[in-house]
């Protein structure tokens, strides 16, 4: 069972630098420092916002209309922080079998 509890702090880490990369690569298309006509930066952008799209949507539908600034990421952030807190508290359930 370790090892499930290792495997789940994984894919919360992947998941934490995706949403980073996410919102460092949106700053950089906005302030036109990345070019969304580069093949490479298009596809990177597409893939990152054809992961996270489904988790920021639902959280978007929760979420007042803010006036144009989008907090679906931080409020993604502070939940998979929340998870590996929850995660690293209960790990004495993964050690115990």
């Amino acid at each position: 069972m370790q090892s499930l509890f290792q495997i789940l702090m994984l894919l919360l880490d992947v998941v934490w630098f995706f949403i980073i990369a996410h919102v460092i690569m949106s700053w950089l298309i906005n302030f036109q420092v990345l070019n969304l006509r580069q093949p490479l930066v298009a596809q990177i952008w597409d893939g990152l916002n054809r992961l996270l799209e489904p988790i920021y949507s639902r959280i978007r539908r929760i979420l007042p209309a803010m006036g144009g600034i989008d907090l679906a990421p931080l409020v993604a952030l502070i939940g998979v922080y929340a998870l590996r807190i929850i995660l690293a508290n209960n790990a004495g359930y993964f050690y115990s079998y």
